[in-house]
C-alpha cells in the first residue's frame, strides 16, 4: 500500500498519529539550516517525533531567491548541502522544492536564464545528495502562485537534463486542476514522478469535493505508483476532516494497488 502522510507543522506530529497516518510532511524552512546552535536546538523536535518526518516540503526560506539577479549562488549551495544532510538526519525519504516565491521570475530576467540558474540547483543536489537516502522532488505550482514551472511537464522537461535518479517530479492533484493539465500527463511521465500531493475542491480536504478521484486513482494505478502520498490543503473541521480524508486515502492507496504490477 502507498504510505499516506499530511503536510502540516511538526507540532502536529502527535495529531496525526492518532488518526492513523503513516506520516508527516513537515516544511524544510522550519529548520534553521543557516544557525548550526539553532538548528542543534531544533532537530530533536523532528528526530523525537511521534510520527515519523518522511517528507519535507516548503524547501528555501523567505527571502532566500533561486532566481533573478538576488540569487546568491554561494548561500544556495550551502543550503543546498545542509538540506540534504538534515533531512536524512531527520529520516525523510523525500525532500519538495515548490517554493513559488523565491523562483518567481523578475519581469526583466531571462526566463532561459532562470532555468539555468534553477537546473544549477538541481545539479548541486544531484551531487551532493548521493547516499543519503533523500530525493528531490521538483514541484509544478500554479500560475497564481509562481511564474515558473507551472505543469508535471515542465518540471519533467528540467529534471530530465540532470538525468539523476536523486532528482525527480512531483505532481500536485490541486495544481494539475488549477492549470487544466490532462490526468494522462501522469502515464507519460511515470518514470520521473516521486511523490504524489492531494487536495478536493477548493483546496479543500481530500475527498470533500468534485475532483475527479476515480480517474486519478485509476492513472495512479496504471503507472504502479508505490511511493507516498501526501494531503496539502486547508482544513475546516480539523479533526473530522482528518478522519474522513484518512478512511478515503486509505481507500484510494487500496484501489491504486489492487491491480499493481
Amino acid at each position: 500500500m502507498n504510505k499516506i502522510g499530511w503536510c502540516m507543522g511538526i507540532e502536529q506530529a502527535g495529531l496525526l498519529a492518532s488518526k492513523g497516518f503513516d506520516y508527516i510532511e513537515c516544511p524544510l524552512s522550519s529548520l534553521p539550516l543557516e544557525d548550526e546552535h539553532a538548528l542543534k536546538e531544533k532537530l530533536p523536535q523532528f528526530l523525537d517525533s511521534p510520527l515519523r518526518v518522511q517528507a519535507m516540503n516548503l524547501f528555501f526560506p523567505q527571502g532566500m531567491m533561486v532566481v533573478g539577479p538576488q540569487a546568491d549562488r554561494e548561500r544556495i549551495r550551502r543550503y543546498v548541502h545542509r538540506a540534504g544532510e538534515a533531512a536524512s538526519q531527520i529520516g525523510a525519504k523525500i525532500v519538495v522544492l515548490g517554493s513559488g516565491r523565491q523562483r518567481m521570475i523578475p519581469e526583466e530576467w531571462a526566463r532561459q536564464k532562470a532555468e539555468e540558474q534553477m537546473l544549477e540547483a538541481l545539479q548541486w543536489i544531484s551531487e551532493e545528495w548521493p547516499g543519503n537516502g533523500v530525493t528531490l522532488a521538483l514541484e509544478p505550482l500554479n500560475r497564481k502562485e509562481s511564474n515558473f514551472i507551472n505543469s508535471v511537464h515542465d518540471a519533467v522537461q528540467l529534471v530530465k537534463q540532470i538525468n539523476s535518479p536523486i532528482v525527480q517530479a512531483l505532481a500536485d492533484f490541486y495544481h494539475m486542476d488549477e492549470e487544466n493539465e490532462p490526468l494522462e500527463t501522469l502515464m507519460e511521465y511515470k518514470d520521473w514522478i516521486a511523490h504524489i500531493h492531494i487536495a478536493d475542491t477548493g483546496r479543500l480536504a481530500p475527498g470533500t469535493g468534485t475532483y475527479p478521484y476515480k480517474r486519478f486513482t485509476e492513472m495512479l494505478r496504471a503507472i504502479n505508483y508505490t511511493g507516498m502520498i501526501s494531503a496539502e490543503c486547508t482544513l475546516l473541521e480539523t479533526n473530522k476532516e482528518l478522519e474522513e480524508s484518512f478512511d478515503f486515502m486509505q481507500k484510494m492507496s487500496n484501489a491504486i494497488q489492487s491491480d499493481a504490477g
